[in-house]
């Protein structure tokens, strides 16, 4: 199966979550990051809702530790499993008294055996990029609710997540802010109400910048998101434009709209996440300060909406909302995220791999802004269509796909 074509959406339309009792048992893949950090605050805020089973980071053990304490003092986890991925820093935790208690593995034998750990009710998915795919199905064939944050999962292996949710019986709930949008206005909908969808993008920091200036944008220009607080990788995605793609295809795989149906406008003061319109006409959105807890609580604790410190919209003060159609010659990675979806199957994989590797280089100094889409379309033209039947073949067309966009990158 591939991602052009799901058999149902792989969100609940027209249902609601599973009722969990008690604190919801959960699992953070990536516990030091954006994703992770802030997951790790809502359980100090809410020690009776979450508990933090099992932890995950690729190196940083110290920072690890430090949040593994926290959530002991507050009882938000009591000695919670550690998958640490690198096998030098493995060993730095095998050394710490906190952290080498429950110690899992190193490498992806830790993290995939973290993503299945036994009695867990919720396993969030904060890792970045295609390395999220494995846990994820991993977490859906033992029926958890995943709260995903790992967009890729979805663009590199729809079909495949949304046939281990079945067979698993998981429920996904999206914590992308604008997934998360879609699915506070479609919850307990009918699909055939629904008739299209409106993605909002920032636009980021470059998105008034005349040629010129994108040619010479610095990674400094980049990473100057003027709302969202988020890693290096998605902030230059969002500068792009490619992650609005990758989004794009991410909710034809949640909520099985058509490619045509799905719009994406220009929304500079990121307080409408996203919105659905309906058949009769109506539209309905979902507005919020940019805080990426807010979707984030939402999805793990069955999508409630619980007490939370955070802004409020003040209406009266926040004057017109503005919004644009985006500019897809001066940023054409949405529409090669748009074509590559229609195509499915690799183009997704070999769109998310070349992305991958060329924005690394752009945080390396190697290439420029617009080197960005340049590669990636140099990547798919020379990337045949076919479809993707299991992890395996995933995996290696993401393998060649790297090499590809590699030999394209100049070398320092």
């Amino acid at each position: 199966m591939t991602s052009r074509e799901p058999a149902l959406p792989l969100y609940h339309l027209g249902g609601r979550c599973r009722s969990i009792p008690g604190p919801v048992r959960t699992v953070l893949l990536g516990a030091t990051g954006s994703i992770g950090t802030q997951t790790v605050d809502l359980a100090l805020q809410h020690p009776g809702e979450i508990r933090l089973e099992g932890l995950t980071t690729r190196s940083r053990v110290a920072d690890l530790a430090v949040l593994v304490k926290r959530l002991e003092d507050v009882g938000a986890a009591d000695r919670p499993w550690i998958s640490v991925l690198d096998i030098d820093a493995h060993a730095a935790a095998a050394a710490d008294p906190i952290l080498s208690r429950r110690l899992l593995p190193p490498g992806e034998d830790g993290l995939l055996a973290a993503a299945g750990l036994e009695g867990v009710d919720c396993v969030v998915n904060g890792l970045v990029g295609a390395a999220g795919l494995a846990p994820t199905l991993v977490a859906a064939e033992r029926g958890r609710r995943l709260a995903l944050a790992n967009k890729e999962s979805l663009v590199i292996g729809g079909g495949l997540v949304a046939e281990a949710v079945r067979r698993g019986g998981a429920e996904v709930i999206p914590v992308d802010s604008e997934h998360s949008a879609l699915a506070q206005c479609l919850c307990g909908r009918s699909p055939e109400e629904l008739e299209s969808l409106i993605l909002t993008a920032s636009g980021g920091p470059c998105r008034d910048w005349d040629a010129v200036q994108l040619a010479n944008a610095s990674r400094a220009d980049v990473l100057a998101h003027p709302t969202w607080e988020m890693g290096p990788k998605i902030t230059v995605d969002s500068a792009t434009l490619m992650n609005k793609g990758l989004e794009v295809i991410e909710a034809h795989v949640l909520f099985g709209v058509a490619y045509d149906a799905i719009d994406v406008v220009v929304h500079p003061g990121s307080v409408v996440h996203s919105l659905a319109v309906f058949r009769d006409g109506a539209m309905m959105a979902q507005l919020g300060a940019p805080d990426m807890r807010v979707p984030l609580l939402y999805a793990i604790t069955g999508e409630r909406h619980l007490p939370l410190a955070t802004d409020r919209i003040d209406l009266k003060a926040l004057g017109a909302l503005r919004f644009a159609a985006p500019d897809e010659e001066r940023f054409p990675c949405l529409r090669l995220a748009r074509d590559a979806g229609r195509a499915g199957g690799r183009m997704t994989i070999a769109l998310n791999a070349a992305n991958e590797e060329v924005v690394a280089a752009f945080l390396a100094d190697r290439v420029g802004f617009l080197d960005i889409p340049r590669i990636i379309a140099s990547t798919l033209d020379s990337t045949e269509p076919a479809d993707v039947s299991d992890l395996e073949t995933a995996l290696a067309y993401d393998r060649e796909a790297r090499r590809l966009a590699k030999e394209r990158i100049p070398t320092l």
